[in-house]
Order: C-alpha cells, then sequence, then structure tokens
C-alpha cells in the first residue's frame, strides 16, 4: 500500500551510451523490494539516433543561443523517437524491472495526459555562427504532471517506468528533455530525492579530468555549475535547478555505469547538489 507522505526518489536513466541498464534495474528492485519509493524517468537517445539511421532519418540537433543542445525535432523524427523511446526502452525497462521481481508500469506523458505540455512555436538555433528560427519542430515545455495518476499507480503496488513523450493542447506527441522531465515529475511528486544518472561520474571543472569532479554544491551556487556544463550536461543543471527551486530536496548527478549505481550515488560518488 502506498503513504503518500512516504519520501519518494525519482531516478531519471540516461539514454545515452554507456548508461547500464541492468545494474541500474537491478540496484532499483533491490530497494523497492526494501520498501523504498521509486519512479523512474528514461531517456532514449543513443536508440532513438541509431532507429534513425536504419530508417535513413539521421538526427539533428540545435544548439540554443544559451548553448543548451536539444534534438531537432520534426515530424518523421517524432515518429522514430516514439518508436525508440516509447517502444524499445521503456519496452525494455519495464522487462529487465519484471525479471528482477518488480511489478513495473511502463507509461509515457501522453497516457492519461501524465505529462501536459505546450508546444513551442518558434526555436532560435545558432548555426556556424548565425541564429536561425525553427517553426516545424515538434518539443514542448512541460506545464503540469500529474500527480494524482502516479500516486494511483504506486498505490496499486505498480512502479512507474515514465517515458519522455508528452501530450500537447490539442493531443499531438511532443518531445520534452528527458532530465527536465524528471525534475517535474520529482517536484510533481514531491520528491525528497532526484537522481540523474548519466554515463559520467558526474559534473567536472575540466571534462574529462574525473579528479576535477565537483562533489558537493550548495542549491544557492548551482548557476556556477553551467560555467563548467557542455553539451548536454547544461540540461542536467537545468533540470536539477528547476526542481530545487520547486521543493525537491536534492538533485545527483551520478555515474549509471557502474554496479549498484543510486546507491553509488547516495553515498557521495556523484555530484550532489542541496
Amino acid at each position: 500500500m502506498n503513504d503518500e507522505n512516504q519520501k519518494i526518489m525519482v531516478v531519471k536513466i540516461g539514454g545515452t551510451e554507456g548508461v547500464d541498464f541492468s545494474h541500474i534495474c537491478v540496484n532499483a528492485a533491490r530497494m523497492i523490494m526494501e520498501g523504498k519509493q521509486l519512479i523512474l524517468v528514461h531517456g532514449g537517445s543513443a536508440e532513438a539516433n541509431q532507429l534513425g539511421l536504419e530508417l535513413n532519418v539521421p538526427p539533428r540537433f540545435i544548439t540554443s543561443p544559451s548553448g543548451h543542445t536539444s534534438r531537432y525535432t520534426d515530424q518523421k523524427t517524432m515518429e522514430v523517437f516514439i518508436m525508440a523511446v516509447n517502444g524499445k526502452v521503456n519496452s525494455k525497462l519495464v522487462s529487465q524491472l519484471q525479471e528482477n521481481g518488480v511489478n513495473a508500469f511502463g507509461i509515457s506523458g501522453m497516457d492519461g495526459r501524465l505529462i501536459q505540455a505546450t508546444r513551442k512555436e518558434a526555436i532560435q538555433s545558432v548555426e556556424n555562427g548565425k541564429r536561425r528560427i525553427i517553426r516545424d519542430d515538434f518539443s514542448g515545455k512541460i506545464d503540469t504532471v500529474r500527480a494524482d495518476l502516479l500516486h494511483i499507480l504506486l498505490t496499486a503496488g505498480l512502479v512507474p517506468v515514465v517515458a519522455p513523450v508528452a501530450i500537447g493542447k490539442t493531443g499531438e506527441p511532443l518531445n520534452v528533455d528527458a532530465d527536465r522531465a524528471a525534475a517535474e515529475v520529482a517536484a510533481a511528486m514531491k520528491a525528497d530525492t532526484l537522481i540523474l544518472l548519466t554515463a559520467v561520474p558526474g559534473l567536472m571543472k575540466s571534462f574529462p579530468d574525473e579528479a576535477t569532479l565537483i562533489k558537493k554544491v550548495d542549491r544557492k551556487d548551482i548557476e556556477v555549475l553551467q560555467d563548467y556544463a557542455q553539451g548536454r550536461m547544461k540540461n542536467k543543471v537545468l533540470g536539477a535547478q528547476e526542481a530545487l527551486e520547486k521543493g525537491v530536496g536534492r538533485v545527483l548527478i551520478a555515474d549509471g555505469s557502474v554496479e549498484n549505481p543510486i546507491d553509488h550515488a547516495l553515498a557521495g560518488n556523484c555530484t550532489w547538489i542541496s
């Protein structure tokens, strides 16, 4: 039976190469068996890239003037993304959790209007030093997350595994950043902890030198992290900031390639922001 007052942990599983789904699922399953409340949110970049190449819809990425990188998602790319993320990645995680004794429930942000978003009508992109406006992109800014639906699943003894495809105002699927989706889920569920698992130990002052790992940061200093973040790591820092501003107790950016990665992060082997 779910107790809504029990502390909830949201674990975001990165979709990049190097993240070990099986290590994460084994660790998550053991924690759930011990009575912990977990919600998993995942990405799927690597699978979407590979499927896009196979279907002759190669991935393209947009860099905003502020340096944040996102997937350019026209209609064909959106279809590929749904196949890869909702279909393959979500099913794979649910299957691995079920194999480890967890009654996982795969769900996308479209299902039951779990994650509602507003489509971005125009996106600024910087290419070769020049700005251009993109208007055919199916990406969105998250408006709401249905915490009531997630509580229903938890109360039924199910562990939600959430794919980052939101639903727009007219029912259209929208690509949303998985880190920021995890942050919004964590905020809506009043989670105590958000863990962002990726393929590196955390944020480094001088990437890829792991000796420069930034281990602890006070939330008031989080904007300083953007000075060190590169590429997709900028989105993780932004997601962390949004989660903390909306009441999440702590955010950990940690290595998803090691054994017991959740325990590893909670032991302080990560970039810990609180």
